[in-house]
Order: C-alpha cells, then structure tokens, then sequence
C-alpha cells in the first residue's frame, strides 16, 4: 500500500509539473499580443510548434490522469494487454505506463502501421 502511494505522489508531482508548463507556455503567447507583419511568420511557424507540443504534454497529461484513475481503481501497475504485472523498474520510471515492455512494444509496432500513410507505387519515385 505504501509502494502505491508513492507512484500516486510521483504522479500527482508530475501532473502539476506539467500543467505549470502549459500555463508558461499561454502566458508566452498572450504577452506576444499585437506583431508587425514581417515578425508574423515566425510567430505562425513557433505557434504551430507550441500548438505540437503543447499536444504532447496533454497526452502526457491525460496518460498521468489514467494512472491515477488505476490506482483508485486498484488496476495500478498491472498491464493492460497481458495483465500481467508491470516491473517495478519501469513503474519507477515511468509511473504512468499502461503497458509492460513487451506489450509496449506491439502496441508501439501496431500504432505506427496504423499512423503510416499508404504509400502507392510511383515508377518516376516522386512520392
């Protein structure tokens, strides 16, 4: 029981580390207010870089979240696909894991076939 309520502190920690940051990074932005033409550009490309980001840490946000609902539910490190136990070393690591390392692994394989366009056949190779 201990053991858990260290992950739960761990994960508590790192959920208000991490809206903090999304805080600075709105603060950044609306103290930009009014630019000149020629700045827009720039401004456009780090928005758009922010915005990416800023979509990380939101998943990084909502996987903490997760992780906190699973201990409440008493389904903390158990993984799940396998439900088998998530080692400890990757719990210490990675307290929010929904998957041991294996599992991880296909999840990881699977996602990125589903992520990957189609590519077609090109004879002159100008994909």
């Amino acid at each position: 029981m201990r053991r858990i309520e260290s992950y739960r502190f761990a994960l508590r920690e790192k959920k208000a580390e991490v809206l903090s940051a999304l805080g600075i990074k709105f603060d950044t932005l609306a103290a930009l207010g009014r630019v000149a033409e020629d700045d827009q550009a720039q401004i456009s490309h780090d928005e758009f870089i922010s915005l990416r980001m800023n979509s990380l840490v939101y998943e990084k946000l909502r996987l903490v979240d997760e992780a906190l609902l699973r201990i409440d539910r008493g389904e903390f490190g158990i993984c799940a696909r396998c439900e088998q136990p998530i080692p400890e070393k990757r719990l210490r690591a990675l307290p929010w894991a929904r998957y041991c390392l294996p599992c991880q692994e296909v999840m990881s394989r699977l996602e990125d076939t589903e992520v990957e366009p189609h590519r077609h056949f090109d004879p002159v190779g100008t994909f």
